[in-house]
């Protein structure tokens, strides 16, 4: 699978009612839970003082990232998305080390 950099930022449209957006932020937070367990989700972050996440998100490409994945989520219509394809650096400290 790939790994991509995704900001999210959750605007809710003016007049919603409350408790539309109660229930898609419950929600929201039993379809993050799924995705990580499926190894979409790897890890979540939130800026302080912002209302943005960032997570590290994991799918097979593009299409599906959208489709099958951030698509899914309750808040995805929204959401406004900055996603970052990634690859692996060398000197990543990450990296399994081969000993040669």
């Amino acid at each position: 699978m790939k790994e991509f950099l995704v900001e999210l930022t959750t605007t809710v449209p003016e007049g919603t009612d409350p408790a539309e957006v109660d229930r898609r932020r419950a929600a929201e937070a039993v379809r993050a839970r799924e995705l990580a367990e499926g190894g979409h989700l790897v890890r979540l972050w939130r800026p302080v003082g912002e209302l943005r996440s960032i997570g590290l998100w994991r799918a097979a490409n593009h299409s599906e990232l959208y489709g099958r994945v951030l698509g899914t989520l309750p808040l995805w219509p929204w959401m406004t998305s900055v996603v970052t394809p990634l690859e692996s650096h060398p000197n990543d400290p990450g990296r399994a080390v081969v000993a040669g």
